[in-house]
């Protein structure tokens, strides 16, 4: 199939510079790279510039009210399991007034694929600090910066028992359809963390890691069953550290030939290992006044892939189990054993 037969015929209103183009191409290319037929296709979101994503992709879709894409994903997938559904949010919509939604999508295992927009920043209410804006930012709802800490949200997801969780950033074109490629692929709640830039209420947010002369020393492109290596020259890798003081696991930066660097298992039930992974360079992040001491990069790619029963599977079981072992099989039937009268 072809990225242009997922391009539906609306102009894309995202503004110009914005990250949000580039996940949306980077949809149309996995969807097409996927091979699904876009009727076997719905896109849910809520409200918010990401939120707008189903008007661009030819495939069905709904827009529902802010922060309910979840529980309407939820209800779609569960009622139509044979459907491929995919929910669009910001880190607003998703963790703010939607965070109990998604909190329990991902507890469930709703066989859903989440595209979560990160700009640390409401775009389309124009400039309010998010759930994801780093304390001490200064917005036009914090004019003299932020107290609140922010969600990290890779934390919030394995906390919340995810099985998959992804984090790409929008000018990495190619991580970004393999993550969304390995999201489909996945059997259960899939969360794609996509870092962009909102150019007008937040421009730069991320500019640390999507500056290409900055990128290699300061991300790291994981994969599966590879090594952890990074670097410009590729002379940097990771490794765990475990401080004899604390008995606290930490990940620590060694040379590239280092035995000590590990191998990447996304698949390892244990999330221990995910979790530093997913807060690796997060200070950067979470305070606007944080002192950098390290030289952890950001983790992108594919950081969590497990296996666990999905909520839409076990629901349609039951249901059907009941159905078998019940003498009414249908509504019509049910009623027939009723006492009725005529009137």
């Amino acid at each position: 199939m072809e990225a242009s037969q997922f391009k539906s015929d609306q102009y894309v209103r995202f503004c110009p510079g914005c990250g949000d183009h580039a996940i949306c191409m980077a949809l149309q290319k996995a969807m097409a790279q996927i091979g699904i037929p876009t009727h076997q296709v719905a896109v849910i979101s809520g409200i918010g510039c990401s939120s707008r994503m189903p008007h661009y992709l030819n495939t069905y879709g709904f827009n529902t009210i802010h922060g309910r894409g979840g529980a309407v994903a939820t209800g779609v997938k569960t009622s139509h399991p044979e459907l491929t559904v995919w929910q669009m949010s910001g880190d607003g919509d998703c963790l703010a007034i939607g965070g109990n939604h998604f909190i329990h999508e991902i507890r469930r295992n709703v066989d859903l694929n989440v595209c979560m927009f990160n700009n640390r920043i409401y775009g389309l209410t124009k400039g309010q600090y998010s759930p994801t804006s780093p304390k001490g930012f200064v917005s036009k709802s914090s004019p003299f910066g932020t107290v609140e800490r922010p969600f990290v949200p890779g934390q919030l997801i394995l906390g919340a028992g995810g099985t998959f969780f992804a984090r790409t950033l929008d000018v990495d074109m190619p991580t970004t359809v393999d993550c969304l490629v390995a999201a489909q692929q996945h059997k259960g709640c899939s969360i794609v963390e996509c870092l962009v830039n909102c150019v007008i209420f937040n421009n730069g947010t991320h500019a640390w890691i999507a500056d290409r002369e900055q990128r290699a020393e300061h991300s790291i492109i994981l994969r599966h069953g590879e090594k952890m290596i990074f670097g410009k020259d590729n002379d940097k890798g990771l490794a765990v550290e475990i401080d004899p003081q604390t008995f606290v696991p930490k990940m620590i930066v060694v040379a590239a030939d280092d035995p000590r660097v590990l191998t990447h298992d996304a698949t390892q039930p244990d999330p221990t290992l995910h979790r530093l992974l997913a807060l690796m360079g997060q200070q950067r992040f979470v305070s606007v006044d944080a002192e950098v001491t390290d030289e952890l990069p950001v983790a992108l790619g594919v950081i969590r892939n497990v296996e666990a029963e999905t909520y839409d599977e076990a629901v349609n079981r039951q249901i059907a189990e009941v159905r078998d072992k019940a003498k009414a099989k249908n509504f019509d039937e049910l009623t027939a054993t009723l006492e009725s009268w005529t009137i």
